[in-house]
């Protein structure tokens, strides 16, 4: 019998409301909310004896004011590309609190969740386990000026430069150096008043002082650089590969395709199609969901990781860009012909592993990670 199922997350969220669709479909209870706000503001109580599924706490207003206000003071705004690390540290802290009371049950592990949200950590974790990933520039960037030096002496002409606890490409900046000294740096980052705010348009800076402007005001928060690879196409298109892995199990994938260095949907991006990406990869169409599981495997406490899946030119090979502790919100994406999630959307697929017999629910204070000395 499947314990009662409470979600932290935000109520009317569509992560929420698909999630719970998903258990009554699959003849379970109503599963209860606890929302984030709560959880911040520390007032809350849990039901005892169920599971708690922990969902993404962005796309609320308040919950991130309560995150990132106290350090952009009077300057907040829900746009603003900034404050990163404080998010990071609260969410970080509700999560650890969490799991420290007695008789909670997690689906899903905070030092997990802790890594896939910091890219400086979960970069060298993967590399370690021998996940492709792109060759990064490691160490700490404190601004423009070492960062160019050190793109120079590092050979490095083309990169993304990403907030370190970024998503959704906020903040990312897909920089090139032309022969003779051109620069060229392209982001959803709209630089207004000095201040930087995420915007639905992507934008192209050529002037140094403007891109400088950028980099020296996202590395108090932390950057991740690493080379910018070129991907496969299709129909003319740059394109990348969605891939969510369900207990071990490679089971849903989209294609992304864009005329933009980022393939994000919300950034102009489009779903491509996957079957003529399959064709395109042929024999090597395995190969690249397994790279997604190998990636996934490197967090054995998350029961769901969503990776993104970077095919190099001709389909025959791939790294991993990012892995993501909430990377499974597909709507109306049903799981891989012929896989263990045929018929089932990422929340259904998700819910069938959890209730299969062989599978018991994870606790977070079960599974500790171990990552590379650095």
């Amino acid at each position: 019998m499947t314990p009662q199922l409470t979600v932290l997350g935000n109520p009317g969220h569509r992560r929420v409301t698909l999630f719970a669709a998903a258990a009554r479909a699959a003849g379970l209870p109503e599963p209860a909310v606890l929302p984030w706000l709560d959880v911040l503001r520390g007032r809350y109580r849990l039901p005892e004896g169920g599971l708690l599924r922990i969902e993404s706490p962005g796309e609320e207003p308040e919950v991130d004011r309560l995150l990132r206000g106290p350090v952009l003071g009077p300057g907040y705004a829900p746009t603003r590309v900034e404050g990163t690390a404080a998010w990071y540290a609260g969410v970080l802290a509700a999560l650890r609190g969490l799991a420290s009371r007695p008789g909670v049950r997690l689906l899903g592990d905070p030092e997990e969740i802790a890594v896939m949200f910091d890219k400086r950590r979960a970069h060298p974790l993967l590399a370690a386990a021998g996940v492709p990933v792109p060759r990064a520039l490691g160490g700490e960037v404190t601004g423009w000026e070492q960062l160019r030096t050190r793109l120079a002496e590092a050979g490095l002409r083309r990169v993304f430069v990403k907030p370190a606890h970024g998503s959704s490409a906020s903040g990312v900046t897909a920089l090139e150096f032309g022969p003779r000294g051109q620069l060229l740096a392209t982001t959803s980052v709209e630089l207004a008043g000095g201040q930087l705010h995420n915007s639905l348009r992507v934008r192209r800076y050529r002037s140094e002082r403007e891109v400088a402007a950028i980099v020296d005001r996202l590395a108090p928060d932390g950057l991740h650089v690493e080379q910018w690879i070129p991907k496969a196409s299709q129909s003319g298109r740059s394109a990348d590969l969605r891939v969510v892995v369900v207990a071990g199990r490679a089971t849903h994938a989209v294609v992304r395709t864009s005329t933009q260095p980022m393939t994000n949907l919300h950034l102009g991006g489009a779903r491509g199609s996957l079957d003529a990406a399959r064709e395109a990869a042929g024999p090597a169409w395995p190969a690249l969901l397994e790279t997604a599981e190998r990636a996934a495997a490197c967090f054995p406490a998350s029961p769901m990781v969503g990776v993104d899946v970077l095919p190099t030119a001709g389909w025959r090979r791939a790294l991993v860009g990012e892995v993501n502790a909430f990377g499974d919100l597909l709507p109306g994406l049903t799981g891989l012909p012929g896989g263990p999630a045929e018929g089932l959307d990422t929340y259904g697929a998700q819910l069938a592993a959890l209730t299969a017999p062989s599978r018991s629910p994870l606790r977070a204070t079960d599974h500790q990670i171990t990552e590379p000395a650095r």
